[in-house]
Parts: structure tokens; sequence; C-alpha cells
């Protein structure tokens, strides 16, 4: 086998890498090799936003949330690892300056004090930040600039101007611990009544155009460091080759968005062995809606599978937004948050509370199972040897039942939950047709209760349905209490959460969203990208 420099765009050119660990973090490699030191290690597992940066890929035909012919996307860092750059573009703190310079020396006759001023010269984001007194200790800044940054790109691309809600959305990743979010908001509406300074694509697209491969990508460090592992980071193309691939490296570790592997590394030390990324498959990417169901692969990322879900079921908007923060959402996939297998996941309970089917691939066979089934025993599942996660299947019909999310956590935003249900009910008259009762957090797997389930089918939806269905509910499940929740808090939160479910779903006279959820009458994004 053939090994591979790893090349991608950063700093208006192309850079060559062959001498890194494939585990070694883009966040590593600028403070250290690159000497890049606008971007900041914080928590060093993607919570603080500190070292947020922007990669770009050359945009797909018909991508609506293109800027100019790249997709700009916000991650953290410090769990992406190195070869996953390849033949992508990385945009830091220190790009935005360039960005200046280059706009404010081609304005106007050139002259000393144009230079000067020219080299001088903020970015909007960066001089809004500063007009509005942003920033104090600074160490959070950079990452806060680069969230707004790509709003700013996004946006006016578009031609419109976020909301603060919207911001606040899009900042919802970013820690700051002394300024406060005021401020900051002021300057991210602030940054669009200035100059406007933007992007120039088109050197990006012809270096990601050169780039631009159709085979596997393989990379090993040229030179291990003493005590390393050669290990091999494999990214291939198709989905036939990660088929064959996978085939003939079954121990191999599969890495998607890195939101969870990367952790592995950074906090638990461990040794990885031969990697295969799945990031570069676009065919795993893919959503549509076909056959009477929405399929979503394996590879399409958080936050296109939650917008997804949530066009089609607008309840499921709170979940989407509350998922962990934007540079998660943008980097992990729900068919990595599935196969993960964590009781606490928040995915799963949603997906089996819509009845859906779980696709996986073993070479050319291609099976499905019910993801209620999937799950064995806490972090152990159904796949076999060889075998990977090609897609979730939401059957339509699902959709149309009332369906309710609730996340219940210590931080609203960005944060582990302690409870997570999915609920779903199809009603014939005042009886319950159809029911669905699936939770995380309450078990060693996410798991439907079956016998609170059963209590509710054939009966009136009314308030003694509920408490029969509270009673079976302390059969279905015997929580554990950790740091996030006692098991008697979990268990009467679940409980409390049904008799919710029934008040907003109820026959007569249901509770709007707006009197049981205070999330409800926020402003926020609307579902169409407006």
């Amino acid at each position: 086998m053939t090994t591979q420099q790893i090349r991608f765009f950063h700093r208006g050119a192309v850079v060559t890498v062959d001498n890194a660990p494939p585990t070694r973090t883009v966040l590593d490699w600028l403070r250290e090799d690159a000497h890049c030191t606008g971007t900041k290690e914080g928590c060093n597992e993607g919570d603080c936003g500190a070292c947020t940066v922007v990669i770009g890929e050359l945009a797909a035909s018909g991508d609506t949330s293109a800027v100019d012919g790249l997709t700009l996307q916000t991650v953290n860092a410090c769990i992406q690892f190195l070869p996953t750059l390849h033949g992508k573009a990385l945009f830091t703190v220190e790009d935005l300056k360039a960005q200046c310079v280059a706009r404010r020396s081609t304005d106007g006759p050139k002259n000393n004090l144009h230079e000067k001023h020219a080299a001088q010269a903020l970015h909007p984001v960066q001089q809004a930040m500063v007009e509005c007194h942003g920033s104090q200790c600074g160490f959070c800044t950079p990452g806060f600039v680069m969230s707004l940054w790509s709003a700013y790109e996004h946006h006016q691309a578009r031609g419109t101007v976020p909301t603060r809600q919207q911001l606040a959305d899009e900042l919802s990743g970013n820690l700051c611990r002394c300024t406060g979010y005021r401020p900051i908001l002021d300057a991210g509406q602030r940054m669009f009544d200035m100059d406007k300074v933007r992007l120039d694509t088109q050197p990006v697209i012809a270096a990601l155009q050169q780039l631009s491969r159709n085979t596997t990508f393989s990379y090993a460090a040229a030179a291990p460091m003493p005590g390393e592992s050669a290990a091999v980071l494999h990214s291939p193309k198709s989905l036939q080759a990660l088929a064959a691939l996978r085939l003939e490296q079954p121990q191999a570790t599969l890495l998607a968005g890195s939101t969870d592997i990367g952790l592995w590394v950074n906090k638990q030390l461990r040794d990885l062995g031969d990697i295969i990324y799945v990031g570069d498959v676009d065919e795993l990417k893919i959503i549509r809606e076909a056959n009477g169901e929405l399929y979503i692969g394996a590879g399409a990322s958080l936050e296109a599978a939650w917008s997804a879900l949530a066009r089609r079921v607008p309840a499921l908007t709170d979940v989407w937004l509350r998922f962990a923060s934007p540079p998660i959402r943008n980097a992990g996939t729900m068919g990595g948050n599935v196969a993960n297998g964590s009781p606490i996941g928040d995915s799963p309970p949603i997906l089996m509370a819509l009845d859906a089917a779980i696709e996986l691939r073993h070479g050319s066979r291609v099976r499905r199972m019910p993801l209620s089934d999937f799950y064995v025993d806490y972090m152990k599942n159904r796949l076999e040897p060889g075998e990977f996660v090609q897609g979730l299947a939401v059957p339509l019909a699902a959709m149309q039942r009332q369906v309710r999310a609730y996340k219940i956590s210590k931080r609203f935003d960005c944060d582990i939950s302690a409870l997570c249900a999915g609920l779903a009910i199809e009603l014939d008259g005042d009886r319950v047709k159809a029911v669905r009762l699936a939770f995380g957090g309450m078990a060693a797997t996410v798991r439907r209760a079956a016998k609170a389930e059963a209590a509710l089918v054939g009966q009136p939806w009314d308030e003694a349905a509920v408490a029969g269905a509270q009673t079976a509910l302390a059969q279905d499940f015997k929580p554990l209490s950790d740091m996030r929740a006692s098991a008697g808090y979990r268990l009467q939160v679940a409980q409390n959460l049904l008799r919710r479910f029934w008040l907003e779903t109820r026959a007569n006279d249901p509770l709007p969203a707006s009197a049981t959820s205070v999330f409800s009458v926020l402003p926020h994004a609307t579902l169409d990208g407006d």
C-alpha cells in the first residue's frame, strides 16, 4: 500500500503535511506546526468553542446553503483529525485580516498611509467586536469571531440579516465566561452595518478542484515518532470502496465526525489503530424522500438530518436546536450517533418513536431491522464483523402522528441529556390507536416502554389512562443514579413528561406549545432557512 500526503488549502495556498500522526488534531497542527496561535485550546473536547474554525468544501449542485460555490461550516479544531482535511479548505481567524488587507489594498490610490491603514484593518466581524466591547480577556474571542464570520458569509450570500435569536443559536457552541453574550450579540448585529468584506471564493474553488479525487486516500506518518504506531487512515470516496475496505479491516476504527472518537484520543489517550474515515463518501450523505419514507444516509450531518426531520415534524425543532452546538452538529452524523449506542443519545429515542429502521451493510449485502431491535446491551448492538450502518429510514406515515421530543438537561444549550423522550401517538376519536414511548437515560440502552405502551393502546386518551401508563413506566425502567440525575428524579420526570404529552395532545382542549415550553416563544430561525 502506498500512502499519500495530506493536502489542503490554508491561508491562500495549498499546504502539504506528511509527518503528522493520523490522530493529530487540527488544533495542535495549527498552534504547534503552523504557528497560527489565534485559535485557542480551552476544553479540548468540543464544548467551549475557543478552537472554532471553518471548513470549506466544494458545494454540491443545488446546495442552497452554499456561499458562492463553497460550503462553509464551523467545527471544533480540537477534535478533528488532520488527515480529514485532505482536499478541503481550512479558515482560521488569521484569514480574516488577510481578507481585509486584500480588499482595502485594492480600494483607492496607493500611498504609504493607505498601505498602513490596509495592514491595520480589521474585518467587520472583528471591528464590531471592538466597537461593541465584545471581548474582555480575549481567550474565547477568536472562536466567537469565526462563528460570527460563518454567519456573516452565509447571510451576505443570501442577502439576509439574522435576527438576534438566530445569532444566539449560531453562538450556542461558544462559551464566554467574562464579557457575557449581550455585547457579543450586539457585535453580531453591528457587523452587518459596516462596509462589506467578503471571502473571494474563486481561488479556493480553483485549489479544491485541483485537489479533488475519486479514489481512496490513505495516509500514514512518513516518520512516526518513537513509540507511535504506524497506523493508517483510509478515506474512501465511494460506498462500494467503503464496503470493501470494511470487509478487509473489520477491526479498524470507523470515523465519521470525530465528535466522540476525538475524545477517545484527547481524554482517554486511546490508540485507535487503523482508521476508516467515512466523511468523504457522498453517497452516505444522501437525504431523500421516496417509497413512503424519509431516508437519511448514515454520513449525513446531524444538522442536515435534524433539519430534514424538523421540517416535516415541527415539534422536533426544540431538540434539533438543543442537540449539542452548531460545530458539533456540522461535524457529527446521525448514523454515528445511532451506531455509538450511548444510552443517553438524543437521536435514537426520537427515531424509535417514529418507527425508524436501521439499514446495515456487509459487503454487497444490505439488511434492515427496526431501530428498537438494534441495541442488545450497554454499548452493544447487532452489527456483525465487517458490517456498518448505511442509513436510517423513517416512515412518512409515522410523521403524521402527534409527535413530541423532550430533552431534560442541566444546561439549556449544548448539554448531555439526563433524560430524552421521543413520544408519538395516533388517536381514533378519543381512543389510543397506536403509541410509541421511547426513552434515553433510563436504562443501559435507549428503548421503548413496552408496558406503558400496552397500558395505553385501546384506552381513552384521558387522565386515568395516563396514570396507568405512569405506573407501568416504573415496571419498564429501573434507571441508575449518576452525575446528571438520580434514579428517582429520572423516573419522576419521565412520568411527568407522559402527563405533559397528554396535555399537549388530548382530544379536548390540548395545550399549545406556548403554554408548556418557554423555548417555543423564542423567535428562532424558520425551518426554510430564512
